[in-house]
């Protein structure tokens, strides 16, 4: 049985791409030094799963800012507004995602979207009327190179064209259908060119599929892969689905001449189903089994008691989806023993899914016994002050007093606010005085005086800039928290914050992970 994920974290074990991007941004270093960093970046991560005994290991699921901003700058999805910038190829890129004022222009950024119920955030192409979709870009080409001469040949990974079509926008007089034979053909483009630098099998990513489908969505679909899977150029094609199960599809998808098809079986929950009414035995099945979503251990009993119900003959166990969604790795945590046990960031994950390869051949033994006892013991403890005040709890602790009415009078009298009274929502910036401030504060360089008396005084400042221009509704600006929900939980029992457990929502920024133990 073979191993792999379907993608790894992109910014570094301590952010190291964020950081060096920001300093191009600013100026400080080159194009060449950002990609040169880049380039170390990536070697260093392939040889981690390399070292973890992954067998096959993807490429091209790095990216810059965005995987789907790559595959519209790789198809010529561009707008005209940015493609007559005077600027460089890096350049035109980032001004997709970030925008560009300049002496060379002014572009808006193109627009976010949530990445399905995940917290990352996808750069959304627009097809517009003169748009000329076809094979623009290197990158899925270099990085293929990159690898291959550390002595890799990877799986290069793309967002598939059903999915990429999907989660588009059009500007208004064209639709998906317009551009299927030129981006089947750019897709096919991309397939001879792989094939001749040595690759063997492509992934194409259609987490579209798991979403309900309209019968003229399943036509398009059908379509697409139709016509592109007609000449695949030598190249065995992984079609790869996350986030849930293709019950919408499943018919039609395994009669298709693709040689493996990624299936969740941690968010699918009728992916198991499917799989029992019958798999292809000239197919591969990649069974997502470890989930990349969650930072939680993989329980090995009831992952291999799943696996043992899949009657494929060829399994290649994986993540249930990228491992993007997760921070780099549990090593630079704090916390107690008892607790980071039950963690696995992406790191920890590579090892879960060699792990249950291993047991499935039956070398795994020392590993399923140190699983069984870690899930023997519970995750947590009972606070059992909060069980006893809970079930003491009575119908007159869910009735608020004074009344509604009292209560309106009492605030319209207090406040006198106008019909619509103006306020703000709540926060304002945190300047870098403010940032800098923090982060002083955290190292132990101020006092918590001298970083109250500093809150105060810009708390005062800016209630006094509210009042000059008018508002009638005033707010703090929240300068005293970096992150209104870590600043919440650290002020409850029962979280926990990672150190450096950074896990990428847009572009260049992470957020911090907050973890519930309850």
């Amino acid at each position: 049985m073979s191993t792999t994920i379907i993608g790894f974290p992109r910014l570094g074990e301590f952010r190291e791409l964020k950081f060096t991007t920001e300093k191009y941004f600013r100026k400080e270093i080159s194009e060449e030094e950002l990609l040169a960093a880049a380039k170390e970046l990536r070697a260093k991560h392939w040889n981690i799963v390399k070292e973890k005994g992954i067998t096959e290991i993807p490429s091209n699921d790095f990216s810059h800012y965005d995987n789907f901003l790559d595959a519209a700058f790789l198809f010529n999805v561009v707008p005209a507004s940015v493609q007559n910038l005077d600027l460089s190829d890096l350049e035109r890129y980032f001004a997709l995602g970030r925008g560009y004022q300049g002496e060379k222009g002014d572009v808006r950024a193109l627009p976010m979207k949530k990445w399905f119920n995940t917290n990352y955030h996808y750069i959304v192409p627009k097809f517009e009327k003169d748009t000329q979709v076809k094979l623009a870009g290197h990158k899925i080409f270099d990085e293929f190179q990159e690898a291959k001469e550390l002595g890799l040949n990877t799986r290069p990974v793309l967002v598939g064209p059903f999915t990429f079509l999907q989660l588009s926008d059009f500007e208004e007089g064209v639709k998906a259908e317009d551009f299927v034979d030129s981006l089947v053909a750019a897709y096919q483009e991309v397939f001879a060119k792989l094939a001749e630098l040595g690759a063997t099998r492509i992934q194409l990513d259609e987490a579209a599929l798991v979403k309900d489908l309209t019968a003229e969505e399943k036509a398009l679909f059908l379509n697409l892969y139709n016509k592109l899977l007609a000449d695949k150029k030598g190249l065995e094609v992984l079609l790869q689905t996350y986030f849930g199960d293709v019950r919408d599809v499943y018919a039609d998808l395994v009669k298709l001449p693709v040689d493996a098809i990624g299936l969740d079986f941690v968010e699918g929950k009728k992916t198991l189903e499917l799989v029992k009414g019958g798999f292809p035995a000239d197919k591969t099945l990649y069974a997502g089994i470890v989930n990349g979503k969650n930072i939680w251990r993989n329980n090995y009993e009831k992952s291999l008691a799943v696996l043992e119900q899949i009657p494929a003959e060829n399994i290649v166990l994986t993540s249930s989806c990228s491992l993007l969604h997760v921070p780099f790795t549990t090593a630079n945590e704090e916390f107690e023993p008892a607790i980071l046990n039950h963690f696995a960031f992406a790191v920890e994950k590579l090892d879960e899914i060699r792990d249950l390869d291993a047991i499935r051949n039956g070398q795994g033994a020392e590993a399923l016994a140190a699983n069984k006892e870690l899930f023997a013991t519970e995750r947590v403890g009972e606070n059992a002050e909060l069980r006893a005040r809970i079930a003491g709890l009575t119908d007159a602790d869910y009735t608020r007093l004074p009344a509604f009415a009292e209560r309106e009078a009492i605030q319209e009298e207090a406040f006198k606010l106008p019909a619509l009274p103006t306020t703000t929502i709540g926060s304002f910036p945190q300047t870098k005085e403010v940032r800098a401030k923090r982060l002083a504060y955290r190292k132990g360089e101020l006092s918590q005086e001298e970083y109250d008396a500093f809150l105060a005084e810009t708390i005062d400042e800016w209630i006094k800039w509210q009042e000059e221009v008018g508002f009638d509704v005033l707010v703090h600006g929240e300068f005293e928290r970096n992150d209104m929900v870590e600043y919440f939980g650290q002020n409850l029992s029962g979280y926990l914050f990672s150190k450096n457990g950074w896990v990428q929502s847009y572009g260049m920024r992470g957020v911090e992970t907050t973890n519930h133990l309850g």
